[in-house]
């Protein structure tokens, strides 16, 4: 892994850790209320969203590795949504029925058009945050007695997340390869974190819980 990569991995963690950090606060001081159901909703979306952004990608991205990473992404994520929408399904919820509201995240990631901000965006930074808020997702499913949503993100859900991540740092120490397409690569994963920040502590508000999962 390169220098600058390792530098970038030490950048996300730290702004990454305010976002995931909400989450275990309130599950250490036993503040995490809200409705499973409801945070499975969100999940729903985000698997959606991300699965329909790295498609889109796809087409539009001339390297082949990155195009087969994309393609990868979009699976595996459209996959994560089947199995959300089964668990909700035999929870009572309709997922057939659902329609994601538009998010300020994903409008931001459809306007991003270079390899390197994509890469930055949609593997390295995206699925990183999904990993760090799935852990505390999984620990207020774990507190409910909520097993088989458990065990649908320990078994497939969150080895698929960092496996993407992994991809990520892999791809950026390949292609951000310049000092101009590293200064890209760290101010879109700035972006990234800065957006999700935002929209994830207004949904907090709106689910009264940080502890729900995804983007």
């Amino acid at each position: 892994m390169s220098g600058f990569v390792d530098a970038l991995v030490a950048f996300k963690a730290e702004r990454l850790t305010p976002i995931v950090g909400a989450g275990r606060l309130a599950l250490e001081d036993g503040a995490s209320g809200g409705d499973g159901k409801a945070m499975l909703q969100v999940a729903l979306a985000n698997e959606i969203n991300v699965s329909e952004l790295a498609a889109t990608w796809m087409p539009t991205t001339p390297e082949l590795d990155v195009k087969l990473a994309f393609a990868r992404q979009a699976g595996d994520e459209a996959n994560h949504f089947v199995l959300v929408a089964d668990r909700l399904r035999a929870l009572g919820f309709d997922p057939d029925a659902f329609r994601p509201a538009e998010s300020p995240l994903f409008r931001y990631l459809h306007t991003l058009t270079s390899t390197v901000e994509r890469i930055a965006a949609g593997l390295f930074t995206l699925e990183s945050i999904a990993y760090g808020v799935n852990e505390n997702f999984i620990a207020f499913c774990a507190a409910r007695g909520d097993a088989e949503t458990v065990r649908i993100y320990r078994e497939y859900i969150q080895p698929d997340e960092r496996a993407h991540e992994q991809l990520g740092q892999r791809l950026l120490a390949k292609y951000a390869t310049t000092p101009e397409l590293e200064q890209l690569a760290q101010g879109t994963v700035g972006k990234v974190l800065e957006i999700a920040a935002a929209t994830r502590a207004k949904a907090a508000e709106r689910l009264g819980s940080a502890c729900f999962p995804g983007c």
